[in-house]
């Protein structure tokens, strides 16, 4: 078989794995990894796609390293080594790079200063997600728990949650090559639509830095259309009181261009979690500081 010719074992990701143009490199991550891969892609940075890495198996990620052997660059979100069983680390992958290439590393952006009521959590053996939306809301988990919490914050709370999102963020870009914490020193909703799926703006900035960081000239491209949109959370009156936005509140979720009334997903969800004891357990102690910002 030619070298990244697509084979039977993964014809369903066809949109993957292009043909490499000369001097491409690898944008690898999560889904926030091809929208950054969106707005770098260019004759100067020809930037090949390819999977989320929670969506590779050793096939693909065979082929990934196969790959990266000729890349000239690797854009990377960390990854700790053999995730998932497989050697998808960022380390490892950047051992696969010609000695010439280089490797950069950017944040998992998440934020939760504008959705405090917001979280994108996984327990172990617990992998299905929840119907409608794959957010939780902490005042559902509550309930479900038997241990309600109030329905709103008051100014002081959003900002804790926003300084401890901040403190969390800082922490992980603190050994990276690219830091992105600073774009949410004044948030606005135009950042982030939820709390891991930022907007335009803050990919914009990551583009822009990885390019420095790549000593590379030229600006990232805005694609004309909206990233990572497919879900936008509601936006809350008290927390556009507590940020002094000016902003409609606006209740519902955004879902594939439907709109979800929170009694729509809080029905759903708290029959989700009847079905999932186990992650409630495993979801409050992970929320532990969160849950307490909503009992005070």
């Amino acid at each position: 078989m030619a070298e990244h010719e697509l084979d039977p074992h993964d014809a369903h990701h066809a949109e993957f794995w292009g043909e490499p143009r000369e001097g491409y490199g690898v944008v690898v991550g999560n889904c926030q990894a091809e929208s950054v891969r969106l707005v770098l892609d260019s004759d100067e940075v020809p930037l090949v796609r390819v999977p989320p890495v929670y969506l590779l198996d050793a096939a693909a990620t065979r082929r990934l390293h196969d790959l990266l052997s000729g890349a000239s660059m690797l854009i990377a979100q960390p990854v700790k080594d053999d995730y998932h069983g497989l050697p998808l680390g960022t380390r490892q992958l950047a051992a696969s790079l010609p000695r010439s290439s280089r490797a950069v590393t950017f944040p998992i952006v998440r934020f939760t200063g504008l959705y405090p009521f917001q979280a994108a959590l996984h327990v172990p053996g617990v992998e299905e997600t929840p119907p409608i939306v794959a957010y939780h809301d902490v005042r559902t988990l509550a309930e479900a728990a038997g241990a309600p919490v109030r329905s709103r914050l008051d100014r002081d709370a959003v900002h804790a949650e926003a300084d401890a999102s901040l403190a969390e963020l800082r922490r992980r870009e603190a050994s990276l090559d690219v830091a992105i914490s600073d774009v949410f020193a004044d948030p606005e909703f135009d950042l982030v639509r939820t709390v891991n799926h930022p907007g335009n703006a803050v990919l914009l900035a990551l583009g822009d830095r990885i390019l420095r960081a790549l000593g590379r000239s030229g600006e990232a491209t805005d694609p004309g259309r909206p990233l990572l949109n497919s879900v936008h959370a509601p936006r809350e009156d008290w927390v556009i009181d507590a940020w002094d936005l000016d902003a409609e509140p606006d209740s519902d979720w955004t879902v594939d261009g439907r709109r979800v009334a929170p009694a729509e997903a809080r029905e759903a969800h708290l029959e989700w979690y009847r079905r999932h004891p186990q992650f409630v357990r495993g979801a409050l102690e992970r929320l532990r500081p969160t849950l307490e910002r909503w009992r005070r």
